[in-house]
């Protein structure tokens, strides 16, 4: 048979918060105009295209901001891509083949190989905080 004191003691664990995380993202850019458009990820399968990101965010460079920061994250992988909208016009601009003509990055500064950076280059691991700079080119 339990006893009170072990049947509350059981009850508050039980409604202890899950541990969660944030993730703070300063970005380099060369232009101070337009915005940012960033997505974090929590899976190769999303980071690919096969599903949405966990969040998404607009970085106002024209107006000072910098940097991003996702909180309430559950502990885990995450890989982000940006781009950053130098005209406004809330698209990733690209020329006549398809390669981008505005500036974009991804988490660690991964680089691609004719195409988006990899999951395997771009993805972290995330627990408590943790901060990266991304350079967008």
């Amino acid at each position: 048979m339990f006893s009170i004191p072990a049947l509350i003691l059981a009850a508050a664990l039980t409604l202890q918060p899950a541990e969660t995380s944030v993730v703070e993202i300063t970005f380099d850019i060369g232009a101070p105009e337009g915005v940012v458009m960033a997505a974090l990820f929590d899976s190769e399968e999303a980071y690919d295209g096969g599903g949405p990101a966990v969040r998404g965010v607009r970085i106002d460079i024209a107006g000072g901001e910098r940097i991003a920061r996702f909180e309430g994250l559950p502990p885990g992988d995450y890989a982000l891509r940006a781009f950053h909208d130098v005209n406004g016009d809330g698209e990733m601009n690209t020329n006549p083949f398809g390669m981008p003509t505005e500036p974009f990055g991804f988490s660690n500064n991964a680089v691609g190989n004719m195409g988006p950076a990899s999951w395997a280059r771009a993805h972290f691991a995330v627990s408590g905080e943790t901060r990266q700079t991304i350079t967008l080119r």
